[in-house]
């Protein structure tokens, strides 16, 4: 078709490009080998680039950015190269990243701690409420014995203080007849909870320190879960019209939390019921009433009924190696159930 309708024309009628004629046509030469880039004359030899890269890293500026070694040497009448040039001495050198020494800070210790009766670990935490108007809150403090739920103290205050948690704390050992050495507090790294007011007042009444890990509400589970019985309760208002509001509702409610809920953690029974001993009754009685029920209606019954057991122990991260015809408790919750 050239002869006809010339290249041009050709290649419109058949679709083809000219230049992929073209190359058709005429293939490119063999491809010569590529001959090394000489340097520039500017460039650093060899042992000018060694002598740098030694500069770079005397004691003395090992830990510095070579935009400060350039300004020292600089201030000193001494001249090397550009910064830029110190930069790709260093990228060559694979030293390119932080030169200053970092910070390390080792992992934080797991707490791990376990309470086979009441007033041998407690856990504590703040948690703020809705106010009535908007940015306005205030602060509910709450103490829990983990091993029986039992809320052994709680108030309700404009802040967050730690001289109100040392006097909630003191309030509630003294209201426990808490012995020396007998209990020991678990809590976040909050202000109010590595404050030194309460730091100290453990100290002098010889209770144990614990603290969870810096963000992991895991390690504080009990606490958590009570804010959320707290919260999602139907009587729970979206907000309060005042502090007094406020402390009136959370007494009622932790009354009612700890002689009437029955808390599934316990074997279904009250926090007050396991706190003071009186369980083992009730669950001795309930007992009877289900064996009367096995006696006269036996046929409703695959196995004889039980009630469910009381707690054995409580755990906050309990260690996976422990032996367990030990750890028949209630499990631990694993994540936080409120956000406090």
């Amino acid at each position: 078709m050239t002869p006809a309708w010339g290249i041009a024309g050709a290649c419109r009628l058949t679709g083809v490009s000219r230049a992929t004629l073209y190359r058709h046509r005429t293939p490119p030469l063999v491809s010569r080998p590529r001959t090394t880039r000489k340097p520039p004359p500017s460039a650093l030899s060899e042992a000018e680039r060694e002598q740098v890269l030694q500069l770079l890293n005397r004691p003395d500026y090992q830990d510095l950015a070579p935009a400060q070694v350039w300004a020292r040497e600089l201030d000193e009448g001494r001249w090397w190269c550009s910064e830029s040039t110190m930069y790709r001495i260093l990228r060559a050198a694979g030293q390119s990243g932080e030169r200053r020494s970092q910070a390390s800070h080792p992992a934080r210790t797991k707490p791990e701690l376990v309470a086979d009766a009441a007033n041998h670990v407690w856990s504590w935490d703040i948690t703020k409420l809705r106010g009535p108007d908007r940015g306005v809150w205030f602060h509910l403090y709450t103490v829990i014995d983990i091993w029986s739920r039992y809320v052994v103290g709680h108030l309700v205050a404009a802040h967050e203080d730690g001289q109100l948690a040392e006097a909630l704390i003191a309030d509630a050992a003294a209201s426990e007849r808490v012995d020396p050495d007998q209990l020991t507090v678990h809590a976040d790294r909050g202000a109010a909870m590595t404050s030194k007011t309460v730091t100290q007042l453990l100290t002098d009444l010889k209770i144990g320190r614990s603290h969870s890990r810096p963000k992991t509400s895991n390690d504080n589970p009990y606490i958590e879960a009570s804010f959320k019985t707290l919260k999602y309760d139907p009587s729970f208002p979206d907000r309060f019209g005042s502090i007094q509001h406020a402390r009136q509702h959370c007494e009622a409610f932790y009354t009612y939390y700890n002689h009437e809920h029955r808390h599934s953690g316990i074997g279904l029974h009250t926090p007050a019921s396991v706190h003071h001993g009186t369980a083992g009754q009730i669950r001795e009685q309930r007992q009877q009433t289900l064996d009367a029920a096995w006696v006269t209606h036996p046929e409703r019954f695959g196995r004889r009924p039980r009630p469910p057991r009381l707690p054995e122990r409580a755990w906050i991260n309990k260690p996976d190696n422990s032996d367990p015809e030990q750890t028949t408790g209630p499990p631990v919750p694993t994540r936080p159930a409120a956000q406090s």
